[in-house]
């Protein structure tokens, strides 16, 4: 199943739904007339486990043609809000080997996955802002990421057994201030508001049973600056899972940012960065594409931002003047 989080109708409730092609189910209403017990977001229901997971689907085989809504009609949130996000960097060769020349380092691959994390306030969702502000940043960038929601606690699992703990899959955008994160600011570089797009959906595990064979790509503005397979992970979603939870519980409902493939725009010669006005569209196999708009926050009232996913409705690129990434675009 395509799981999501959605409201249509003039309502700002958010609804449970899932997706198939360019239609939707509001899972919560056919469980409402079926008289079915079902949780009302995608984070209870995968607390509840096989059981709640279970009705989900027989309720969405059953559903009658006049249950479904079109996409077109309805505003896309975050699946859900994490209780963790756990990012892994330096996950690609050829990304590793990116960072180290935009750093004037030398290049060495990490011999076990280099991990941080981000909070869940800076989750939004299809659709929400990216927000760029100048005052703490001149260096924003992109990373397109398959995500891990995790589905069963997990603690010091094996390898072997790791993968019985995801729920489904879905895309992460690691937003990152780069000018931040060379002063050492880990956290503040990659942790701010919005700096997590994620989503459009999550996609159950048995639809993606291995996910060391997805293709991704990421686009601003149209054009491509990112293009590879999660086969060329250094550590896979197994070993991250276990070497995670070795020292750090999983519970249901937290998410693994998996790492960024080569592309970013550090490692463009020359560099380029994100500016308002811009529109990012991270792609992954089987999942779908998470876009955003890049806005300036300081046009921002505090009141606006939504952590659980902005509404900001259909976005048009060119209605809000997009703008290309020639050479030396952000430099």
């Amino acid at each position: 199943m395509h799981l999501l989080s959605f409201h249509a109708g003039g309502s700002d409730t958010p609804r449970l739904g899932a997706r198939t092609g360019e239609r939707v189910a509001d899972l919560a209403a056919l469980a409402t007339a079926a008289g079915a017990d079902l949780p009302g977001d995608l984070a209870a229901l995968i607390r509840a486990g096989e059981p709640a997971l279970a009705t989900a689907r027989a309720l969405l085989a059953a559903a009658p043609d006049d249950a479904w809504l079109p996409l077109a009609g309805v505003t896309l949130r975050a699946p859900l809000r994490p209780g963790k996000i756990v990012g892994v960097g330096l996950n690609y060769v050829e990304h590793v080997e990116e960072s180290h020349r935009s750093l004037d380092t030398e290049r060495e691959l990490p011999d076990r996955p280099v991990l941080f994390g981000k909070p869940a306030t800076a989750v939004t969702g299809p659709g929400g802002p990216i927000l760029h502000n100048a005052d703490l940043t001149k260096q924003l960038d992109w990373e397109c990421e398959l995500a891990v929601v995790i589905g069963r606690t997990a603690r010091r699992v094996t390898e072997a057994d790791a993968l019985r703990h995801v729920f489904g899959y879905s895309i992460v955008n690691d937003v990152s201030a780069r000018d931040q994160r060379r002063s050492g600011q880990w956290f503040f570089s990659k942790g701010q508001d919005s700096y997590c797009p994620f989503g459009p959906v999550v996609v159950t595990a048995d639809e993606i049973p291995d996910p060391q064979n997805l293709d991704l790509s990421l686009k601003v503005n149209g054009v491509t600056k990112q293009d590879s397979n999660t086969r060329h992970m250094l550590f896979g979603v197994a070993r991250l899972i276990a070497d995670i939870s070795s020292g750090m519980t999983l519970e249901p409902g937290d998410v693994i940012a998996t790492g960024s493939p080569s592309g970013v725009g550090a490692g463009l010669v020359p560099p380029q960065f994100l500016q308002p006005g811009d529109l990012v569209e991270a792609t992954v196999e089987r999942i779908g594409t998470l876009a955003n708009p890049v806005v300036d926050a300081r046009g921002y009232d505090a009141g606006e931002y939504d952590a659980d996913g902005y509404d900001a409705g259909d976005y048009d690129a060119r209605a809000h003047g997009a703008r290309g990434h020639g050479e030396g675009a952000g430099a």
